[in-house]
């Protein structure tokens, strides 16, 4: 059997259970009983549902610091860790979108597209906190107090005032009150010909000036003295045109059309047409004149005085309402009699001669007559004086028949017109 080389015959295969085998430990098997599968229940599933009904239950997401968390899972012999995971992500997805859908935990900045924007791996570490101010956050009144202190200092146009702080060659800096000085190039100065700005501007001295040039990127504006003069001078000028006063110029130049003077720091003219030698106007120069104000216009910088107007306006200055004054009749017009009271023309109109019927001009004054009048209008800004002759009757028409009478007893019956005429006069005042 050996030599024929057949094979050996196969090892038999001991028995499961034996005898001498009984020291081995049996296979495990894992036991559930009902009450392990009641405590499974009511502790970790309990867990999971109450913190879901809570979850979807809570206030806005969006409104809240607190983290969503998933409830405390312990191990199960037939679930593994990752599988729990993935449930709790599950479960906590599906509540999210049933607060997206029916409107909990949203608000007009979280909507819809917030949600569905975030995976389910990062629910979990997904927090939705409400802000909070911090010290990080701006403060208003904080704030408005930062701009008004970087506010710029100095508009175009306005007035302010300062110190002196320096003066060089050719400017002058001021302390106005912001970021950088005020700049004033020496041209800017003042009004006239300044040969010394340091002894004109002393430091320290207070001035007051009119800024012309915004600042620039380094916070300087720019600053006039003269400008600011100059300013003043008009206002002056137009208060005493709006007045009608009448002021005293010296002459300093002439040309072809008039003279020149200076009023107010200001260079005036007065044409030749307006002076009373106006034919020898050379001879002027050096001479003072009294004069008044035909045109008076800052934004052209025009200044055109008269001195024959002056002559009126002072006429005018010693004339009032209720005066009996004397005058030459110098022209008659279909309206009226214009009348030459002395160097200045007024009005007789014809509704004022008499309180009669007047038939024609003619049959009360004629032209080169001298008669008595009271004045009732008077207007210096438009040259115009109005007189009145009706006032002086007694019975109506007494002119007409007894003229003579009339004009040898006007002082006494302007008296009696001026009691009429004052209570008038206030009454229009007020």
């Amino acid at each position: 059997m050996a030599g024929s080389g057949s094979p050996k015959p196969n090892k038999p295969i001991p028995p499961r259970s034996s005898a001498k085998d009984s020291s081995r430990k049996p296979l495990q098997v894992m036991h559930i009983s009902r009450k392990s599968e009641e405590g499974l229940d009511d502790d970790p599933q309990s867990k999971k549902t109450e913190g879901i009904e809570q979850l979807a239950n809570s206030e806005s997401l969006s409104k809240t610091s607190k983290t969503i968390k998933a409830p405390f899972m312990p191990p199960s012999s037939t679930t593994s860790m990752k599988e729990q995971r993935g449930n709790v992500l599950a479960d906590e997805e599906k509540v999210i979108k049933s607060q997206t859908l029916t409107g909990e935990g949203t608000d007009s900045t979280h909507g819809v597209a917030n949600y569905q924007n975030i995976s389910s791996s990062d629910l979990s570490q997904y927090e939705f906190q409400e802000r909070i101010v911090d010290d990080f956050d701006f403060d208003e009144d904080e704030f408005l107090a930062a701009l008004n202190e970087n506010e710029p200092i100095g508009n175009t146009g306005e007035i302010v005032k300062g110190k002196v702080i320096a003066v060089e060659s050719d400017c002058v800096y001021v302390d106005i009150g912001g970021k950088a000085p005020g700049y004033m190039p020496k041209k800017e100065a003042g009004l006239g010909v300044i040969t010394n700005l340091k002894e004109r501007f002393p430091k320290d001295l207070e001035v007051e000036v009119l800024v012309t040039r915004e600042q620039n990127a380094d916070g300087m504006v720019t600053i006039s003295c003269r400008a600011l003069a100059l300013r003043k001078s008009w206002d002056k000028v137009k208060l005493l045109e709006k007045e009608g006063a009448v002021v005293a110029v010296k002459i300093n130049g002439f040309n072809r059309g008039g003279v020149t003077c200076d009023l107010e720091g200001l260079r005036a003219f007065i044409p030749r047409s307006q002076l009373n030698q106006g034919a020898d106007h050379q001879s002027l120069v050096g001479k003072t004149l009294s004069i008044t104000f035909l045109e008076v216009n800052p934004d052209t910088r025009k200044l055109v005085l008269s001195e024959k107007k002056a002559a009126i306006a002072k006429r005018f200055a010693e004339l009032k309402i209720g005066q009996l004054i004397e005058g030459i009749i110098i022209s008659i017009k279909p309206y009226g009699f214009f009348v030459d009271l002395g160097g200045v023309s007024a009005l007789l109109h014809q509704s004022v001669i008499t309180n009669g019927s007047l038939r024609s001009l003619t049959e009360v004054f004629n032209k080169g007559e001298h008669i008595k009048a009271i004045i009732t209008d008077l207007d210096p800004q438009r040259g115009r004086i109005g007189l009145n002759t009706a006032l002086l009757e007694g019975p109506p028409g007494e002119i007409i028949l007894e003229k003579e009478k009339v004009m040898s007893e006007a002082e006494e019956r302007a008296l009696k017109a001026q009691t009429v005429l004052k209570p008038k006069e206030e009454s229009s005042l007020g």
